[in-house]
């Protein structure tokens, strides 16, 4: 006892963590690579470890495939990746990059699952056990070794697993390079076959003795006969010196059928077999040869059952998806878990909520204390939500996501970020998007973006690696579960999707033909630039009829309204600002309202969205310098005047007072 203690104060922290990980819970590892990359047409007589080259979405896919059934580890798929097997392949050279890139492979897999699993680097015996090492020296198989090891510490694994070993002198022989060079865990196994016996004659209790003495952190049985013959020899090991033990035994014998190799046993047997896997003192359990991500996930089940001692729930019962020797499917893998629940924009929308949404514009300062107090004032008001303008005229303002993430942190109020392409190269983009997802911000306008020289710095470049297009584009993928490489991200993304749309540009036609683009590419909201009077509209609802048959979108549309304040105010717009088009009679009425011109760009305002109430699906109001407490007040107003009129589902009652200048002006004409 005093020898064990001692050897465990010499223990490195890698191998001392893992020691209390499985003190804490036994490990679930994953099952078969080789079965499943046969069932997915990959040549029977092809060097399966090449394929982390040649073919790493294949392996990539697998990996994530054992994640979302519920491993606690993966393994590399490097089994007969030393240069030894690799010779009949050419490959003798490539040992040490193969074995890396697996680790990597892996390593890539586990950061999309983003949860703590281990990333065992899988060593298998140098020749078959039936011709053994006789025909290598020493120093070949050390060598031989020494580069499967390096390449997979290279690449990052958290632990070594050595496994399928028939002949205990090699398994031996791969344990001391191993821990020559590493202070990583070390799990070591040997297959044995019904008369319970290795290739070589070793004897599980021989086994345990030997591997215990050497310095194993985990020793046990794995491939074999099937479950049974791997457990009788699990139960063999008992002189092992306090080392944890491990199972992970075949799916039973297989049997040709039309070309492909079938196991018998099924995933719910095996998940049977758990419980009887734990009784025998087994803290690592998992599958070899036959064994998909089915029979992992009836593994994971019966697992956890019989940690929470729950009887309900039935040792071994697959997944619902999971059938007994389904084989997962091949080609890329869609995201497995759920779509997060729809934002609350998007379920104010899909109730036919009249949604109103006011633009924020982030600080020029590191203070936000005032922009906070701006979007509690709007909450109160009765806004649905607030948009977050990302440097609009390429004026530089505090980053609009760290603006968001503050406002719904501290006020509570969903936002929506406006998230432009000038900036940010497409790297840039998904990983500002992957974090924004994360942090909760799931309401996206997608724009181009104005250029820099229009801004404080005319020197400045832009990127637009993608337009406003791309990024509806990158947006649907993530909600789709992948990258814009097509690499997974782990779960589907459950952003809305906003785009723009200028209703009174000059070639109505063709912006409508870049909506469409935006609208095939995911877009799922239409946000427009302000108008103004009820024709612009209607120009709008004519243009959207000639191209989808219909005066609606096949998408929820918001109005822009942005008030005015005075004849200036509406020159500056209509005259310097681009995307924005003021009708003569409302520039004309504004002149002669005077001081009363700010009133008047109210009620105007009130006015039209009354107007627009049935063809439209809520409005987004754009502030002027900053004067929120007046965007504040129309917000009141829309909500007072749908209260007023035909309750929750009614219209907005026109405000009283003279005809719309706008309408009046063109009726004149």
């Amino acid at each position: 006892m005093d020898d064990t203690r001692d050897r465990a104060a010499r223990l490195s922290h890698p191998r001392l963590a893992f020691r209390e990980r499985l003190a804490r819970r036994p490990l679930l590892f994953d099952g078969a690579m080789g079965t499943l990359l046969f069932s997915r047409g990959i040549p029977q007589q092809a060097s399966l470890d090449q394929l982390v080259l040649t073919r790493p979405d294949v392996v990539g896919a697998i990996h994530r495939e054992y994640l979302d059934a519920g491993a606690d580890a993966i393994e590399t798929c490097s089994f007969g990746a030393n240069r030894v097997r690799l010779a009949p392949f050419g490959l003798s050279g490539d040992a040490g990059r193969i074995n890396r890139r697996a680790a990597q492979l892996a390593r890539e897999a586990r950061d999309v699952a983003a949860r703590d699993v281990l990333v065992a680097g899988s060593i298998g015996p140098l020749a078959s056990a039936s011709r053994g090492l006789l025909h290598l020296s020493t120093e070949r198989i050390e060598t031989a070794f020494r580069e499967q090891v390096e390449g997979l510490l290279e690449g990052g694994v958290d632990l070594l697993v050595l496994e399928t070993f028939g002949r205990l002198d090699e398994l031996l022989a791969a344990l001391a390079v191993a821990r020559s060079l590493s202070d990583l865990p070390v799990v070591a196994e040997m297959t044995f076959g019904e008369e319970l016996r290795a290739v070589d004659g070793t004897t599980p209790a021989a086994a345990a003795r030997a591997l215990a003495e050497a310095g194993a952190d985990a020793l046990g049985v794995n491939c074999g006969a099937g479950p049974l013959v791997c457990l009788d020899a699990l139960e063999g090991m008992v002189d092992s010196a306090g080392v944890a033990r491990s199972i992970m035994p075949n799916a039973g014998l297989p049997q040709r059928v039309e070309g492909q190799f079938v196991y018998a046993a099924d995933p719910a047997y095996l998940g049977e077999m758990v419980p009887r896997f734990l009784a025998a003192g087994a803290t690592i359990v998992g599958g070899c040869c036959g064994t998909t991500p089915a029979h992992v996930a009836a593994m994971r089940a019966a697992l956890d059952a019989a940690l929470a001692g729950d009887a309900s729930i039935a040792p071994g019962a697959p997944s619902p998806s999971a059938s007994a020797h389904e084989v997962p499917r091949t080609g890329r893998v869609e995201a497995q878990a759920d779509a997060p629940e729809p934002t609350g924009l998007s379920r104010a929308l899909s109730a036919g909520r009249f949604v109103v949404s006011v633009e924020i514009d982030p600080p020029r300062s590191v203070r936000i204390e005032r922009t906070l107090e701006a979007a509690r004032l709007l909450r109160e008001a009765g806004a649905d939500l607030v948009n977050i303008s990302d440097s609009a005229m390429a004026r530089v303002r505090m980053g609009a996501m760290a603006v968001a993430f503050a406002i719904q942190r501290d006020v509570g109020l969903e936002c929506l970020v406006h998230v432009t392409t000038r900036d940010r190269n497409l790297m840039a983009l998904e990983s500002e998007l992957l974090g924004a997802h994360a942090l909760g911000i799931r309401n996206i306008l997608a724009l181009t973006g104005d250029p820099p020289r229009t801004g404080d710095y005319p020197t400045g470049t832009g990127v637009w690696d993608v337009d406003s297009i791309g990024l509806v584009g990158i947006l649907a993928r993530l909600n789709r579960g992948e990258d814009a490489a097509g690499s997974p991200i782990g779960a589907r993304a459950g952003f809305t999707i906003a785009c723009a749309l200028d209703p009174t540009a000059a070639d109505l036609d063709r912006e409508l033909g870049r909506l469409a683009q935006k609208l095939e590419a995911g877009a799922q909201l239409v946000m427009t630039q302000p108008v103004y009077d009820r024709a612009q509209w209607d120009s709008l609802i004519e243009g959207i009829e000639r191209r989808w048959g219909s005066s609606r979108l096949p998408v929820p549309i918001l109005a822009g309204i942005l008030p005015l304040h005075s004849a200036r105010h509406a020159e500056f717009l209509h005259n310097e600002v681009p995307g924005i088009t003021i009708p003569d009679g409302i520039r004309a009425a504004m002149l002669a309202a005077g001081e009363r011109g700010a009133e008047l760009g109210m009620d105007l305002a009130l006015r039209l969205i009354a107007e627009i109430r049935g063809l439209a699906d809520g409005t987004y109001l754009m502030p002027s310098f900053g004067r929120y407490e007046m965007t504040a007040e129309l917000v009141r107003r829309i909500r007072a005047a749908e209260t007023a009129g035909a309750g929750e589902a009614g219209a907005l009652a026109p405000v009283p007072g003279p005809a719309s200048p706008g309408r009046a002006a063109a009726e004149a004409g």
